[in-house]
Formats: C-alpha cells, sequence, structure tokens
C-alpha cells in the first residue's frame, strides 16, 4: 500500500511539473543582414553571381544554418569617392548585422593622390560603421588584390612592381586606419598573386578574379565572420 502511494505521489508530481521548452540557438532563428560595398571585386566583374564572394559567403553560411542576405552597393571602376557618391544614390537605409569595404584599386589605377584615398576611406569606413549601427566590431575591411599579376597587366606592359607597390602601400593605409577603429581588416592580397602562376584565379577578362579565388577569400575570412554572428 505504501509503495503504490509512493507512485501515485510521484506521477502527481511530475505531472504537476511544467515541461521545459526545448534548447534554441539564436543565430539559427535569425536571418542577418549584410551590406557590402565597393567595386567590380565586390560586384564580382566576370563571374556568375553565384561566384560573387558576397555571395560564396552568404552560401557558405547557410550550410551552417546561418541565415543570412546580402545587399550590394558596388559598381566597376569606382574610386573613393565614387562609392560615396554611389552610396547615397542607392538611397539604402537602416542598419546591417554586418558590413564590409573593400575599396581603392581604381584610385591607384587612374594615379588619384594617396592622401585622398587616406581621407576618403576613412569617410568610407565612418559610414560603414554608420550602417552596422555604430558597431565597429560588426564591420569587415578586405584588402585590395594585385592586379599587377594578371593578363590584363602583362598584355598591356604595366609595371608589375609599381603596380604592387602602390597597392601594399594602399592597403597599409586601409589595414591602419581599420585596427585603429577596432574593425576586422583581411589581408586577401598575398593570396591574389598566386594568380601570377595559376591562371584559374583569373576570370574570363584576364583581369578580375575568378569565382575560385572568390573562395579562397571566403575561406580566409569565413571562420571570423561565423564567429562574429554566432556571439551575437
Amino acid at each position: 500500500m505504501r509503495t503504490f502511494s509512493i507512485l501515485v505521489i510521484l506521477i502527481l508530481v511530475s505531472c504537476a511539473t511544467p515541461k521545459s521548452e526545448p534548447m534554441t540557438d539564436p543565430i539559427v532563428n535569425k536571418t542577418f543582414q549584410f551590406l557590402a560595398l565597393g567595386d567590380s571585386y565586390t560586384v564580382g566583374e566576370a563571374v556568375e553571381e553565384d561566384q560573387r564572394w558576397p555571395i560564396q559567403l552568404v552560401n557558405r553560411l547557410s550550410e551552417d544554418s546561418v541565415k543570412m542576405e546580402a545587399t550590394i552597393i558596388a559598381t566597376t571602376g569606382w574610386t573613393t569617392d565614387e562609392l560615396k557618391s554611389g552610396i547615397v544614390k542607392s538611397e539604402v537605409d537602416g542598419t546591417f548585422d554586418f558590413v564590409s569595404l573593400l575599396i581603392g584599386v581604381n584610385n591607384q589605377y587612374r594615379g588619384y593622390p594617396i592622401d585622398q584615398y587616406e581621407k576618403e576611406f576613412k569617410e568610407l569606413l565612418d559610414i560603414a560603421i554608420q550602417f552596422a549601427d555604430g558597431n565597429p566590431y560588426h564591420v569587415m575591411v578586405v584588402s585590395i588584390p594585385d592586379y599587377g599579376v594578371t593578363p590584363f597587366a602583362e598584355e598591356r606592359m604595366l609595371d608589375e612592381e609599381k603596380i604592387g607597390r602602390e597597392l601594399d602601400n594602399y592597403n597599409a593605409i586601409a589595414e591602419r586606419i581599420a585596427k585603429l577603429r577596432d574593425i576586422l581588416f583581411i589581408d586577401i592580397t598575398p593570396g591574389s598573386r598566386l594568380a601570377k602562376n595559376d591562371t584559374t584565379l583569373v576570370a574570363s577578362d584576364g583581369l578580375h578574379p575568378s569565382g575560385k579565388m572568390y573562395k579562397m577569400w571566403v575561406d580566409q575570412m569565413y571562420d571570423e565572420v561565423y564567429s562574429n554572428l554566432s556571439s551575437r
């Protein structure tokens, strides 16, 4: 009889105890918004849309059950001042969960003063931070790849060493400014120089990166981006 009573009490207690809700991972249930700012390297000149690095990043995250949508403000040939104007004309507003900035190659190609790049890059980075709701930890700067090693540069007899040296100077400025603002800096430039001996890393136009190279960029930045998003 006593055993029966204890059993009844246990059943009643178990029924009265509320069932706990299954644990959920906030990163799985959220759709992050990604804003990519730049030029031809961001818009993916000469490759299919799904081969652009921002889109490859979004697709790679989806494989890890992270939902993210990309908005791209970028046009082939844009310099820093043209990107600033393009952002205004795009009328994109609101804030984003993650923002990237890759700009400057056309400043170098056109021979603009490097101090102009420094000034306008700072302004663009401030704009990127504003889009990231004022949080610099949600912004990423990607370095400028070295087009001096491409068939395009060779065919036009451009000075490979000069291009490389000048782009190193541009990237040094971008890295310094980014780090002063505690912003993630991804240096893809050394890897871009592998295209000198590997034409599969160059798109069909002989100038821009191929989808294969863009995948290398995504591989390089992925852990940092995933960690950033999963820590929200």
